[in-house]
């Protein structure tokens, strides 16, 4: 997986270029280069960047030493069907019940039945 130039001299190799802009601000990938060491990378990519823009800090990786995941890795990435709860829409529809509750407890009929309570209650004390 070793990637050198396209002259075939297998003298240079890919790097990838990454910068950190502030301490508050994540490192951003910016552009690959060929160069024949690391040293000559970061080198490369200082020159590049201290006439651009200022950076706090610059990571210089070889390609190589990249690993992706294989198609294998990847399919343990995907997520079970049964894993809705971990999500906060699957709660949505919790508001919608709760107002349906609220509005059956407080119904015409049960605040009319409230009113009929105290006036028969009164009436049993007006007439005792």
């Amino acid at each position: 997986m070793s990637e050198k130039n396209t002259n075939g001299s297998g003298f240079y190799e890919v790097f990838e270029v990454f910068s950190k802009r502030s301490e508050k601000t994540d490192m951003q990938y910016q552009f690959s280069l060929l160069a024949p060491n690391h040293e000559m990378a970061l080198a490369m990519a200082q020159e590049n960047f201290m006439r651009r823009e200022p950076v706090i800090d610059i990571w210089v990786v070889k390609r190589s030493d990249i690993r992706k995941l294989n198609e294998e890795e990847k399919e343990t990435l995907k997520r079970l069907d049964n894993k809705d709860y971990r999500t906060a829409k699957g709660y949505g529809y919790l508001k919608k019940k709760w107002r349906e509750y609220e509005q059956g407890m407080l119904d015409e009929k049960e605040i009319l039945s409230w009113g009929d309570d105290k006036n028969a209650s009164n009436r049993k004390r007006t007439t005792s």
